[in-house]
C-alpha cells in the first residue's frame, strides 16, 4: 500500500537525490546535456532545496511503498506559488514517479491527495505548468480535469521552452 509522508528538513538529502534523479530520468534524452546541466546546477542544490522545504507557503510529500520513495510532489500555496499567488488556488509546482513505478496509479494518487487538500482549504481552483511536449503528462492532467488556461517560458539552461498553464475548477 502506498502512503503518503510529509518531508522535513530532515528529508532535504533524500529530496535533493531523488528529485535529481527524477528530473533527469525523464527529460534528459530531450534536452541538451550542457542544458540540463545548468539548470540542475541551480535547481537542485542543498541550499535551493532547503530553501524550499523552510517556505511555510510550500509543502513537499512523499509517495511510500515498502520503506522506499517512489515519487513526490511539491505543493505550494499564498506567496510560494510561481504565478497567480492567489490566496485560493494552490500550485502542484512539481510532482514525479519513478519511471519504473509509472502505470501503477501513484501519480493519480498523490494528484488526487493535492486535490483533496485544495478542497479541504476551499480552495478555487488547483493548477500547475507542463512542458508542451509532455505529452503523456498533458493527457493524464486532461483526464483528471484540468484544462489549459494559459503557457509561460521555462527556461532550461539556455533552451527556451513552453509549459502549458492547466487548472481544475473546484468550485
Amino acid at each position: 500500500m502506498v502512503t503518503i509522508q510529509k518531508a522535513g528538513i530532515a528529508d532535504a538529502d533524500i529530496l535533493l537525490s531523488y528529485s535529481k534523479k527524477t528530473f533527469y530520468e525523464f527529460f534528459a534524452h530531450l534536452n541538451d546535456p550542457a542544458n540540463m546541466e545548468a539548470y540542475s546546477s541551480v535547481a537542485f542544490t542543498p541550499g535551493k532545496i532547503i530553501s524550499e522545504l523552510s517556505n511555510p507557503d510550500s509543502e513537499f510529500y512523499f509517495a511510500v511503498f515498502e520503506d522506499g520513495i517512489i515519487g513526490y510532489i511539491k505543493l505550494n500555496f499564498n506567496n510560494a506559488q510561481t504565478e497567480f499567488k492567489e490566496p485560493n488556488a494552490l500550485e502542484v509546482e512539481r510532482i514525479y514517479v519513478s519511471g519504473e513505478h509509472h502505470g501503477k496509479k501513484i501519480g493519480k494518487h498523490l494528484l488526487n491527495f493535492a486535490i483533496e487538500m485544495a478542497v479541504n482549504k476551499n480552495m478555487k481552483y488547483v493548477w500547475l505548468g507542463v512542458w508542451e511536449h509532455n505529452y503523456k503528462a498533458i493527457g493524464f492532467y486532461e483526464h483528471n480535469g484540468f484544462k489549459v488556461f494559459s503557457s509561460h517560458d521555462f527556461l532550461l539552461g539556455d533552451d527556451k521552452q513552453t509549459d502549458l498553464l492547466m487548472r481544475r475548477m473546484l468550485v
